[in-house]
């Protein structure tokens, strides 16, 4: 690609803000900017940002609460400036105080993006909006969820279609969450027949990607490998492969949930990597 025609790509590209450039947003991040994005990135750390910078994100220094201070109002308006999709990748955890701060967390991101005319918000969620029952979880089963999902579905309403898109993210793996460590050692654990759910950090970054390349704006998705050994066959494999004591599971069968991610594969296109979770152990 000639200079000219490299530069005429990346001027034609949206320009992505990732508010939240930790675990996940770092690496979409630097992603976009190798496909030729031009990225703004938010970090609460002051040493990340030079971080950032030089991976050519334009860097903000953003705390989020749910009555910002001036200086992160004003953080958070220039960062969103001239953006025209934003990821919103900020997990529960980070909510002050219980649970139900959540959604009140996130409302004065999209105000501000409303404000600066933020054209698509892809909004990063967790399939833990659904009920742990035995049973496949497709995207409308939400809407039965337990009470202690509400935030989470509140949450979720604020990035309604037609603009925006949600991702409810499946547990996470890859570097620095290796899934060995997750039970090592723990004996007589209960629900040791209930499936898996797992995504590798590679196919949150790939799909992401892909939504945002391709513009699917308008739907709520699950993004979830394929394989779905159960927690007997899973754990105990992986941590034997880091060489840790591996979990025991008491005799009985109880299951959980399993969540069915056949529809983000129908209307994206999307080819996940890591399809077989205990592939990735190796």
């Amino acid at each position: 690609m000639t200079n000219a025609a490299a530069s005429f790509h990346s001027s034609s590209l949206p320009t992505v803000a990732v508010l939240g450039c930790g675990w996940l947003g770092l690496p979409l991040a630097q992603a976009l900017v190798k496909e030729g994005y031009r990225v703004h990135g938010s970090t609460t750390t002051p040493l990340q940002l030079l971080t950032l910078r030089d991976a050519g994100i334009r860097p903000f220094l953003l705390r989020l609460s749910a009555k910002l201070s001036p200086i992160d109002a004003d953080t958070l308006s220039a960062m969103l400036q001239e953006v025209d999709v934003l990821v919103l990748n900020i997990p529960p955890s980070r909510a002050a105080g219980s649970a139900e701060a959540y959604p009140e967390l996130l409302q004065p991101v999209v105000e501000a993006a409303d404000h600066a005319g933020v054209q698509h918000i892809l909004y990063v969620s967790t399939t833990g909006v659904y009920p742990d029952e035995p049973r496949a979880m497709r995207e409308t089963d939400a809407q039965a969820a337990i009470d202690a999902a509400a935030p989470l579905l509140r949450a979720e309403a604020l990035f309604p279609a037609p603009h925006h898109t949600v991702v409810r993210l499946g547990g996470l793996l890859g570097p620095g969450r290796a899934a060995g460590r997750f039970l090592a050692g723990r004996q007589d654990l209960p629900q040791g027949d209930a499936p898996v759910n797992l995504i590798h950090l590679d196919d949150c970054v790939g799909l992401l990607c892909h939504i945002i390349e391709l513009e699917i704006w308008g739907h709520t998705f699950n993004a979830c490998a394929a394989n779905h050994p159960t927690r007997r066959e899973f754990y105990p494999q992986a941590a034997a492969r880091l060489g840790l004591q591996p979990p025991t599971f008491l005799p009985e069968s109880a299951g959980g949930k399993l969540i069915d991610s056949t529809l983000v594969r129908k209307l994206t296109g999307y080819t996940f990597q890591h399809d077989d979770v205990l592939a990735t152990l190796g």
